[in-house]
């Protein structure tokens, strides 16, 4: 793991075989070496390298996507993981992605790596499918859960170049709370797809790639037969969340209205 890091110190990421070769350093090794504890530990089957590998991308692409402001940033000198083989298609500099003018083609440069990172998300389900311990099963599921739900949200999203994007805390809190089997990552990988999925606009470069990435995921997650036992949380979170700020829209017009009736009443 360490060799292979500090390969890519002097090395820039310059293809997608590069991508995929520096993640695999950096969490698909941490991936494989997991499951080899798993299997060891008595209470798992060894789980295919493909398979654990996908766990370790699929969580570090996430990573690298989300925190592409704060690596572009770094001082004294920039961290560069977006592979020049996507982000040359856009811009001439990576660093270019984070100004105003070239917002456009950010945000197509941007669903492209989305994209990329989505390839995995079977593998993932496949992998989690067959855990039986409880500990090891909510600990592997819920950082893959974490995961989907924030390229949800980064998606065809612009203020992945201004600033930190990120999964509200409550929503957060319900997943670790709330993750305790397949039926639970089922549910929501089909819903962080289907508030992904709207998203994608026909007149992007990747649309047709994207929308059969994201169709693949709901239909993994269809096949399982789980999907209509239960109501996701994740909506319902979002439903809530949406009828407290129009309950909060209202109480703040009525008291605009009060204050100005009484302006009135005292002229």
């Amino acid at each position: 793991m360490g060799a292979g890091m500090a390969k890519f110190i002097c090395k820039e990421v310059e293809s997608i075989d590069d991508y995929d070769e520096y993640c695999y350093y950096v969490a698909g090794l941490v991936g494989l070496g997991l499951s080899k504890l798993f299997y060891a530990s008595g209470t798992e089957d060894l789980a295919p390298d493909s398979l654990s590998n996908s766990m370790g991308l699929f969580l570090q692409k996430t990573n690298i996507i989300r925190d592409y402001l704060e690596d572009i940033n770094e001082i004294p000198k920039c961290r560069m993981f977006w592979p020049r083989e996507i982000w040359s298609k856009y811009v001439n500099k990576l660093e270019d992605l984070k100004y105003e003018e070239n917002s456009d083609k950010a945000v197509q440069c941007l669903n492209d790596m989305v994209t990329n990172a989505l390839m995995h998300v079977e593998d993932c389900l496949k992998y989690m499918s067959v855990l039986r311990d409880h500990a090891i099963f909510r600990f592997c599921a819920i950082p893959q859960i974490m995961a989907i739900g924030t390229l949800a949200l980064c998606y065809n999203n612009i203020e992945v170049f201004r600033g930190v994007v990120k999964m509200r805390r409550g929503l957060t809190a319900k997943v670790i709370d709330r993750t305790n089997n397949m039926t639970d990552v089922y549910l929501a990988f089909y819903d962080f797809s289907n508030i992904l999925k709207p998203k994608i606009n026909k007149n992007d470069p990747n649309a047709t790639k994207t929308l059969s990435r994201v169709e693949a995921i709901q239909k993994a997650c269809m096949d399982s037969g789980v999907l209509n036992k239960r109501k996701s949380y994740i909506i319902q979170s979002g439903l809530r969340y949406s009828s407290t700020m129009i309950v909060i829209f209202f109480i703040i017009l009525a008291i605009i209205f009060s204050y100005l009736s009484s302006t009135r009443a005292s002229k």
